[in-house]
């Protein structure tokens, strides 16, 4: 008999063994990843939570303590989800997992155990050991940045080239050249610059302690209500489907922390929703990326842009909400526009999302997201009054309180499921959330640590050189001739590294380089930073590589330019915005009261803008455009000019136009008879 014939007797044919052989080598190595990840994960979680109660040590201590625990968890991760060098095979890329989290835990215990004399008493004269534990965190910080962030490694490795051969560099960026020795010690053990720096003590203190809080919501199902309640808003009429879409992105993003993780969360559950109600494709998705985008600018988080502003004014955490929710809600209201314009132009098929009861678990997450919303906001207020640092105050107060109620709910559910006989399964499914918070909460601070870890690198390569003052000697020269062409170098500065490389990074590289120059030139601190985050947050956007419509395009399945170029049509408050900041600096010098008239000139310039973009206001062609450019160029006027009187007066017409557009739209939508379509989720 052949060997096939044998195999239907029951024996096993020779080509099957090395794969069983595979897959059972594949197991051992996944279930390997996964016992290291949640080790160092319950450290890391364990560590933190003590010091949120305690403080025990200072944020310095912390920080050369977990920012190698970080990188080792960052590491551990990407190999239990097989990311780890997938093409060296499951046993290769294992062993350099456990490699690495070998060398790097030996690091942060050697690190720590000679804190005192690395830090006091061999300042400068650092020996061999103390040089390789600092080149390890190093070495190993840069390989993960290098997996995960290409652009921002290349421009640190530039960097550090440029810092080593400096004097091969022609003009005014030539200096003399520094030793290898310098360079690994100013990354490493100063402390005060590179990895350990005050930027990864903040992702693990202050960020930290609200991602601990956001990590609570997610696993515990706050997204999923948030979305199921925007769903329960398109129930009430088919034409509300977008805005709902809009809302439901929007309020997610606002607790992400990333544009594109949000659309990659959201976008799954309202795009094709939308395909299905009419909406071409492209705009399908550039109403998620531009929804998804927004999240980043609204309080508490700012994409995490909040806290480091905060760091670099010196100035509360609370100070920079009260100002953000200004530009936050301007974008909001101009986005929601344009795509109720949208709606009156594609809409055509009722998609009405299925509407199911409120049950108390939607009940406990809703009013968890309030509370954590409200709550960050009025503890950081508090925090200015109290003797605790601001982590201890939000991890003691307000994850107290939803601890509370989650466990509530996991008491509730516990009995619902299985009444008063508890079962192992049932145990083990109503405690599954809190599996998720470790996990969630871990994976996400330990990658924002690496992250900040990096940029304290690169920070450290541009202070030792000298770059930032270099670049400000040219802005000032710019400055010189006129302000605005200084504004315009700053953008195209921002521009370029948003490219490449997500908010957090590019506004902190805009703040080391270009505001300091600025400030020095006579722009308000507040008006100068407001500005690298609007930069920031356009660099999400800005073509060629925006990272938001790359993954709503790839969702809603439509060409990748096509949809970026359509949400920048979308994003005009965004743009609006990064000019708005100069001409009407109100809007975020002074919070309150005192932002209101500038809100306003902006807000009329910004709806002027859209509708005059995305308006229809007469059947021929040329009456129509005729119409729009003179909306256009009065809303240029209300946003830009320079005398307040004539842009106040400017918005008289500007608002009937805008009535009159938004009365045609509405009627055209109305008059739109819908077509039946079947229920779908939303």
């Amino acid at each position: 008999m052949t060997e096939r014939e044998n195999a239907s007797g029951g024996r096993t044919t020779p080509d099957l063994e090395p794969r069983r052989s595979r897959s059972r080598l594949h197991l051992a190595c996944h279930i390997v990843a996964q016992c290291l990840f949640y080790a160092l994960a319950l450290y890391f979680f364990s560590h933190l939570s003590i010091y949120y109660f305690t403080g025990a040590g200072g944020a310095t201590l912390l920080a050369v303590t977990l920012v190698p625990i970080a990188v080792a968890i960052a590491f551990a991760n990407d190999l239990r989800h097989d990311d780890l060098y997938p093409l060296l095979g499951p046993l290769p890329a294992t062993l350099i997992g456990i490699a690495y989290a070998a060398a790097l835990i030996y690091a942060a215990y050697y690190l720590v155990t000679e804190f005192e004399n690395i830090r006091i008493y061999r300042v400068g004269f650092w020996n061999d050991a103390d040089k390789a534990a600092g080149a390890i965190v190093v070495a190993l910080t840069l390989e993960y940045t290098r997996r995960r962030y290409l652009a921002l490694a290349l421009v640190i490795l530039l960097l550090i080239l440029y810092t080593a051969y400096g004097h091969l560099v022609p003009g005014m960026f030539q200096h003399p050249g520094m030793s290898w020795n310098r360079i690994l010690t100013a990354t490493s053990l100063e402390i005060s610059t590179g990895v350990f720096e005050r930027l990864p003590q903040l992702g693990l203190t202050l960020i930290g302690s609200f991602m601990l809080v956001l990590a609570v919501l997610r696993a515990f199902g706050c997204i999923d209500s948030i979305l199921a309640g925007s769903s329960r808003l398109a129930a009430r009429s088919p034409r509300l489907l977008p805005q709902a879409a809009v809302i439901g992105s929007f309020s997610v993003a606002a607790v992400s922390g990333s544009g594109a993780a949000n659309a990659a969360t959201t976008g799954s559950a309202t795009i094709p929703v939308l395909i299905r109600a009419g909406f071409p494709r492209v705009k399908a998705a550039a109403i998620e990326t531009a929804s998804s985008l927004g999240g980043q600018l609204m309080p508490p988080l700012m994409g995490i842009a909040a806290f480091l502003m905060a760091e670099y004014l010196r100035v509360s955490y609370f100070d920079v909400v009260a100002r953000g929710f200004a530009p936050a809600i301007l974008y909001f209201l101009g986005v929601s526009v344009a795509v109720y314009l949208l709606a009156g132009r594609y809409m055509q098929r009722a998609v009405t999302p299925r509407r199911e009861p409120i049950d108390y678990v939607d009940i406990i997450n809703l009013s968890a997201y309030a509370l954590a919303v409200i709550g960050l906001i009025w503890l950081m207020g508090v925090e200015r009054r109290a003797a605790m640092s601001s982590a201890q105050l939000v991890f003691i107060a307000l994850f107290s309180v939803l601890s509370a109620l989650f466990l509530l709910r996991f008491l509730w559910a516990l009995y619902h499921q299985s009444g008063p006989r508890l079962t192992p399964a049932r145990l083990q499914e109503a405690g599954r959330p809190f599996v998720r918070l470790i996990e969630t909460f871990t994976t996400n601070t330990a990658e924002l640590t690496v992250l900040l870890a990096t940029l304290g690198i690169l920070t450290a390569t541009f202070t030792i050189t000298g770059v930032p003052t270099k670049v400000g000697i040219l802005l000032m020269e710019m400055a010189g001739a006129h302000l605005a062409l200084m504004v315009l170098v700053a953008f195209a500065f921002g521009y370029l590294v948003g490219m490449g490389l997500p908010v957090a990074p590019t506004y902190i590289i805009v703040a080391v380089v270009i505001t300091p120059f600025m400030i020095r030139a006579g722009v308000d601190p507040w008006v100068a930073h407001f500005f690298a985050f609007l930069v920031a947050v356009f660099g999400e956007l800005s073509p060629p590589t925006s990272v938001v419509a790359a993954v709503t395009s790839r969702i809603a399945e439509a060409p990748f330019v096509r949809t970026m170029i359509s949400a920048l049509g979308m994003c005009v408050p965004l743009l609006i915005l990064m000019v708005g900041v100069y001409t009407r600096p109100a809007l975020v010098v002074e919070p309150g009261w005192p932002q209101l008239p500038a809100f306003a000139l902006l807000l009329v310039g910004t709806l002027g803008t859209i509708l005059a973009l995305q308006g229809r206001y007469a059947q021929g062609w040329l009456r129509d455009w005729g119409t729009r450019l003179a909306l256009g160029l009065l809303s240029a006027v209300v946003v830009l000019h320079p005398d307040e009187r004539l842009a106040w007066v400017v918005t008289a017409p500007v608002l009937a136009m805008v009535f009159w557009g938004l009365l045609r739209a509405h009627r055209a939508l109305r008059a739109r008879p819908l077509e039946a379509a079947d229920s779908a989720p939303a």
